[in-house]
């Protein structure tokens, strides 16, 4: 019995999916804009702060000229939901480079066969990931009109919040595409 030489479906899509939410969820946690702030009283209409886990700006709409490192006034960033952000996120990048290269070693990597336990566990470990990006996404939003803002502004949904959900949507998605290699495992 001659080992083939392919790899199977479930690894390439997980392969493919989880560099893509790595790449979606370093965005989101880098970017400033989980939050926007418009409307904000005693400021032009067309200010918009934006509020992300780090970082705070402010953008004149009208001229695009863009502030960031802006004060925090109303105590943003004492917030649990931004201060398990703050943690959870960047944890989460570190967990998911480590499942990238535990799946890359499982997959093929200079073997005639793929690894089919190791690529399982790679498949555990970015499942974790995207659990541990979705965690603050998800209770963020629960509390993002609780968050301190000033009264009578309006408060939507920022971009970066969106490429956090998606990232950690395709990391868990990736990693139960990968994590579906044990029932090669259970057959030999």
């Amino acid at each position: 019995h001659l080992p083939s030489m392919r790899t199977p479906t479930e690894m390439i899509v997980g392969m493919v999916l989880c560099p893509c939410g790595l790449l979606l969820t370093l965005t989101g946690t880098l970017a400033p804009s989980w939050r926007q702030v418009s409307l904000v009283p005693d400021q032009p209409v067309d200010v918009v702060w934006e509020q992300g886990i780090w970082d705070i700006c402010r953008e004149r709409q009208s001229t695009h000229d863009r502030l960031c490192g802006q004060a925090d006034g109303l105590g943003y960033f004492e917030q649990v939901p931004v201060r398990v952000a703050q943690g959870l996120m960047p944890s989460s990048l570190v967990v998911t480079l480590v499942g990238l290269v535990v799946a890359a070693l499982g997959v093929r990597c200079w073997q005639p066969e793929p690894r089919h336990l190791v690529a399982g566990v790679a498949g555990l470990v970015l499942l974790l990931s995207g659990l541990m990006s979705l965690v603050p996404s998800s209770w963020y939003t629960q509390e993002l009109w609780a968050l301190p803002a000033p009264p009578g502004s309006t408060l939507t949904v920022g971009y970066s919040l969106v490429l956090s959900y998606l990232g950690s949507c395709l990391e868990i998605l990736g990693g139960l595409a990968l994590a579906l290699s044990f029932h090669h495992c259970c057959k030999e």
